[in-house]
């Protein structure tokens, strides 16, 4: 069992290194953060189109499939349940729906003097009705909202975590949080607190896979202990986890003393040059581009 390679999600991918990994990170904050704001109000044409943009986004900066298979495969079979469940589950209306067109038919469908006649298309709100499964206009508008966002929050975050490194991503916010330090807040410490929380990600995974193993190497049989002594086991665990986390703290603090680190204002790390290049200019013109397209058609009627 390998948590580190079972759940790649979050983890930064080094190599190879594609053109999203050489976007300015604060240019990828801006996609991110357009990616998760543009679903509000906006039409299911437009939530089923962020979902296929990741995904040829994906495709297109050729990150390894050995990377993203795994990922997109169980995301995409997860929110493809979600559609179908809510899509079949009751739509939360408890009324009876009368028909909204007239008894006589005819009067809707006799054409008019005019010569661009045109033919009415009858309305139905229950869009598939087979015994007890039932699938409305509402129920299958919900089902499309659930599934898609919960695709769009999950791989847009996760496609920018592979492509950035954690250094990165604390320079981009400390940069974007400059005008902040008006306010006297600590910027430094804040992005300095976020870095060191980015990396202590990896040890955490790496103390839960060691527990987890020296758990199953030891073949205890749980049937004999019974549910209570199982959950003591596992307390023993989690205290034992505890422990080994604010031993490495401990070590990554006294890393820092050593080092002469004592204030982020008085031990400046620059942690990655930013500046703006031609194709994070040519990814600002498409992002402008994206919300054009976006408040022209992509609003909720």
């Amino acid at each position: 069992m390998d948590l580190l390679r079972s759940l790649p999600l979050g983890l930064y991918l080094e190599q190879p290194q594609t053109w999203l990994h050489k976007l300015d990170p604060r240019v990828k904050i801006a996609w991110l953060m357009s990616f998760l704001t543009s679903y509000s109000f906006a039409n299911n044409q437009w939530r089923v189109l962020l979902v296929a943009l990741l995904i040829i986004f994906t495709l297109v900066a050729r990150i390894p499939r050995r990377v993203w298979q795994q990922q997109m495969g169980w995301l995409l079979t997860l929110t493809v349940l979600v559609l179908f469940i809510a899509a079949i589950s009751p739509d939360g209306l408890g009324v009876n729906y009368q028909p909204r067109l007239p008894a006589n038919e005819q009067v809707l469908t006799q054409p008019t003097n005019t010569s661009n006649s045109l033919s009415t298309k009858k309305y139905f709100y229950i869009l598939f009705h087979q015994g007890p499964v039932k699938v409305t206009r509402r129920s299958l508008d919900l089902a499309v909202r659930l599934s898609t966002i919960l695709f769009t929050v999950i791989y847009s975050t996760n496609l920018y975590l592979l492509t950035t490194a954690p250094e990165e991503i604390t320079a981009a916010i400390e940069s974007i949080m400059q005008p902040l330090r008006r306010l006297k807040l600590p910027v430094t410490e804040i992005t300095l607190t976020l870095t060191l929380s980015l990396r202590f990600i990896p040890l955490v995974l790496e103390e839960v896979q060691n527990l987890i193993r020296s758990v199953m190497t030891r073949a205890i049989n749980w049937k004999k202990l019974g549910l209570k002594g199982s959950v003591k086991v596992w307390m023993i665990v989690a205290e034992r986890l505890l422990e080994n986390l604010l031993l490495r703290a401990d070590q990554m603090a006294n890393a820092m003393m050593v080092r002469g680190f004592t204030s982020p204002n008085e031990h400046k790390v620059q942690w990655h040059e930013l500046r703006l290049k031609a194709w994070d200019w040519l990814a600002i013109a498409t992002l402008t581009l994206f919300w054009g397209v976006r408040v022209i058609l992509g609003n909720q009627f």
